[in-house]
């Protein structure tokens, strides 16, 4: 055990240095830089992670820090490309009129916009998102929904991910087939050419890659709530989260 040491007196060069004014402003300089560049440097990491996600088989991508911006994630090992000249929605099930829209006529419908904020389940927000495409309640009301008729199921041309929702759900005002984001056409790894955006509820009701349509008289569980999730999933009031909702 050592004994105490007497205190001893404090040496000049010991003393803190001042700073100067020149590194005063350098520093408050850089400082300013990195605010500006801030959102250039998060669009490239977004533009980076995009890109190595589509080539990820893995899945493992979506675990790198994005620093407030979007994760990637896709259930299936590869996702086909589609574009203007091959890419339909269908809709059907429960409906009079069974329809398979093309991307240009979904163009050519009007188009809602919302911002919201993105909330994942997981934890990530990226706050004021604008979305904008077709609201699902019009694309139901032209295919005549059935009296039968309780719920809406969702697939993707992934192959493998699927989603749902009640009608009353899917007939909200903020719900979408969307088909921009950001202000710009939604790129393969966000879902495009169009997915669904459900504003209210957990990202992964929103789901990418949107190919069918389809109304059914229940509910059936998902790709997520198949494995757990909840199938009604409000932001801050499911899966035992408590986030502040997105609307």
């Amino acid at each position: 055990m050592n004994p105490e040491r007497p205190e001893q007196p404090e040496r000049p060069e010991e003393r803190g240095k001042p700073i100067g004014r020149r590194v005063l402003l350098g520093t408050l300089g850089l400082g300013a830089l990195g605010v500006a560049g801030a959102p250039v440097l998060q669009r490239g990491m977004e533009s980076f992670l995009a890109g190595a996600a589509e080539r990820d088989p893995t899945g493992l991508t979506g675990l790198l820090p994005n620093g407030g911006g979007f994760r990637y994630y896709s259930v299936a090992s590869s996702v086909p490309r589609r574009n203007a000249g091959n890419y339909r929605l269908t809709v059907d099930g429960l409906v009079d009129r069974p329809a398979s829209y093309t991307l240009a006529e979904l163009r050519a419908l009007p188009q809602t916009r919302l911002v919201r904020d993105v909330q994942c389940v997981t934890g990530w927000r990226v706050p004021g998102t604008p979305f904008e495409g077709v609201r699902l309640s019009r694309l139901l009301d032209a295919a005549g929904v059935r009296p039968s008729a309780g719920a809406v199921r969702f697939t993707c041309f992934d192959g493998v991910y699927t989603e749902s929702l009640t009608l009353d759900q899917a007939r909200r005002s903020d719900v979408l087939v969307a088909l921009r984001m950001q202000d710009k056409d939604l790129g393969h790894s966000h879902g495009g050419p169009a997915r669904l955006y459900v504003a209210p509820m957990y990202f992964y009701k929103s789901a990418k890659w949107l190919a069918g349509i389809t109304v059914t008289e229940d509910v059936r569980p998902g790709y997520w709530e198949e494995r757990g999730y909840d199938v009604d999933a409000w932001v801050g009031r499911s899966n035992g989260r408590d986030d502040a909702p997105t609307g």
